[in-house]
């Protein structure tokens, strides 16, 4: 990538714009083949969560108020581009499936790819223009949401996907609008005052955790099309006096906004989930996995459970599982009784019928709740890490810790575990789904097939 301008040396958000804009132009092709496979995990937690109930409200929200457009909803229907990317990113982050960049604690894939997808349908874009405006806006969200600090941002209140996402999405679609770096400039200012979502939803309940990512797709289409338009941003939203960085955190690190661009790269730090729960207690289910396998656990022969973690999972992760599917889905406690009793990589294990289940509530009683650990501290959110530790009725006490869990960059999953997942998740669209992500970048056009069921445009 080229060098940094001389006047962009004092304006992060700046500099940052030229960066995009320069690589959307010439992305490097390992990048693209990482991008498309971040296409098909995608496309796989829209296809499997736009049937849940509040996908589906969200879905029916967007072609209610969104008027007339060519933009594919998946589930059916057509409606804008931004209202598409809207229901589409409410769909891909709705089972807590779509895949995670660890150090941003974010969800970019439920983001970038809605918004992409969207915008391209709508503008006739070629599939390749399309996985290019997905590795800019995987770069721009991930870069936001390691300069913001993104421990102290989170346990502020602040639900990094949401609040970091608009910044990948309007990059993502300034790609497609072809903006220059001054107009993209505009739309990362833009965005940064469409930045929303807290983290109530881990306190009271509540599904609004499922419309954050839609929100931030939805917000990037508006901002780079305002800036398109010509509407101006501030200089420097995302690093400023009162840029998203520095309002947003008591530790932004607005550096790391610049920091190794063209060397480090957002794409290569993805983990793709093979459990439909939050990956900061993926450890936390692969220690107790394996220690169910080495040792043939069984519910009876549990005497207590204790667990360790860093201290966002002990305080965000720690509660009853039993109150909701969210709620199951983020209790660390129920996630380790699921794990002795159930299979994770089945999203049944998390259905309504299932969590409230007598063996696991049980089990989940087990649990001595999970104690905050400088260990796991000390890697987070780089490394997620966790241990759990057994002790069973015949005096034995089993221990197993997990530090790079299945899925991260550190443990990747296999282009078999990839295409499985995707399997799994799309169901009787997998084959002609899969066989369209993989013909992607040479598509003239993006064009969502048409799946069983949906009515024709």
């Amino acid at each position: 990538m080229g060098l940094m301008a001389a006047d962009d040396a004092t304006n992060p958000t700046a500099a940052l714009a030229g960066f995009l804009t320069e690589l959307g132009a010439s992305v490097p092709g390992r990048l693209t083949d990482i991008a498309q496979n971040c296409v098909a995990d995608t496309l796989g937690c829209m296809i499997f969560g736009a049937d849940l109930p509040w996908a589906r409200t969200a879905a029916g929200y967007a072609l209610q108020t969104g008027g007339a457009g060519s933009s594919s909803i998946i589930g059916g229907g057509r409606t804008t581009a931004a209202m598409a990317a809207f229901a589409n990113g409410a769909a891909a982050h709705a089972f807590e499936l779509d895949d995670v960049h660890e150090e941003s604690i974010s969800h970019p894939g439920a983001v970038v790819v809605p918004a992409a997808l969207a915008l391209a349908e709508e503008l006739g874009a070629g599939g390749a223009d399309a996985l290019d405006a997905v590795v800019v806006g995987y770069e721009a969200m991930g870069r936001a949401g390691i300069a913001v600090g993104p421990g102290v941002h989170l346990l502020r209140g602040f639900h990094p996907t949401s609040m970091c996402g608009v910044f990948g999405s309007a990059a993502a679609a300034a790609r497609l609008l072809e903006l220059d770096a001054d107009r993209l400039r505009h739309a990362l200012g833009i965005a940064a005052t469409l930045t929303s979502g807290t983290m109530e939803f881990a306190s009271s309940g509540g599904q609004t955790k499922r419309l954050h990512a839609g929100r931030a797709a939805e917000g990037g289409v508006m901002a780079a099309r305002l800036a398109a338009g010509g509407f101006e941003g501030p200089a420097d939203g995302l690093a400023g006096t009162y840029g998203f960085c520095r309002v947003f955190s008591d530790e932004p690190q607005v550096e790391l906004l610049t920091d190794d661009l063209g060397s480090r790269w957002m794409l290569d730090e993805i983990t793709v989930k093979p459990w439909a729960a939050c990956s900061d207690i993926h450890p936390l289910i692969q220690a107790t996995l394996d220690l169910r396998a080495t040792y043939g656990l069984r519910p009876d022969m549990i005497e207590r459970i204790e667990a360790t973690a860093p201290t966002k999972a002990a305080v965000h992760n720690s509660g009853d599982g039993t109150a909701s599917v969210l709620a199951a889905q983020y209790s660390g406690p129920w996630n380790i009784a699921a794990a002795l009793v159930a299979d994770p990589a089945d999203p049944a294990t998390y259905s309504a019928e299932w969590i409230a289940d007598a063996e696991l509530v049980e089990l989940q009683s087990k649990v001595a709740g999970i104690a905050a650990d400088a260990r796991w501290d000390a890697t987070y959110a780089h490394t997620m890490g966790g241990s759990v530790r057994i002790t069973l009725r015949d005096g034995r006490v089993l221990e197993r810790s997990v530090c790079g869990q299945k899925g991260s960059m550190h443990d990747p999953l296999s282009a078999d575990e990839l295409e499985a997942k995707f399997v799994t998740l799309a169901g009787p669209h997998a084959e002609v789904l899969w066989d369209w992500v993989r013909a992607l970048q040479s598509a003239p056009r993006v064009a969502l097939p048409l799946m069983a069921g949906e009515a024709s445009p």
